[in-house]
């Protein structure tokens, strides 16, 4: 989860392949009208993500038992818990950076309907991750390698304590 430009599928896909389980882009699951909204400038409303929402949800309701990652900005905590009424043991990892740094990185991306003039009110949505959630905070400042190890040791983590 995070705002756009985080790194959310570059860190998505390296911890799948690691984890050895299924990847979906969040980006795939937007209706063409959410994808011409935000290339036109208009950051969606909470109408606007529930459809897709509720298909990221479908999508890991249909992984629970194999396990997969998903990307999506997840950016409010009742979408966090939407996401995990359809998959309890869902784990969230929160790919946290600065301002700056992210507007950086939306500024050299090509190619993506997101512009990063919605970054301000995404960083606006955005609610972190509360003690009460499944989920960690992995900072984007390293490599995508290194973001992408901090992630795979958070879920390796909570798997041990699940084990435990």
């Amino acid at each position: 989860m995070g705002v756009s430009g985080s790194g959310k599928t570059t860190i998505g896909r390296k911890l799948a392949r690691r984890l050895a389980v299924p990847y979906a882009e969040a980006d795939d699951f937007h209706s063409p009208h959410n994808v011409a909204k935000m290339r036109a400038g208009r950051p969606l409303d909470d109408d606007d993500r529930r459809p897709w929402l509720d298909a990221i949800a479908a999508w890991l309701a249909e992984h629970v038992q194999r396990g997969g990652v998903v990307t999506c900005s997840a950016l409010k905590r009742r979408y966090r818990q939407m996401l995990a009424a359809a998959a309890p043991d869902v784990f969230f990892l929160h790919l946290d950076g600065s301002a700056e740094l992210i507007a950086g990185r939306l500024g050299a991306r090509e190619g993506h309907f997101m512009p990063a003039s919605l970054l301000q009110s995404q960083i606006a949505d955005l609610e972190p991750l509360a003690a009460d959630e499944p989920g960690a905070a992995i900072p984007i400042d390293g490599t995508p390698d290194q973001t992408a190890a901090l992630a795979l040791a958070a879920v390796e983590e909570r798997t041990s304590v699940q084990d435990r």
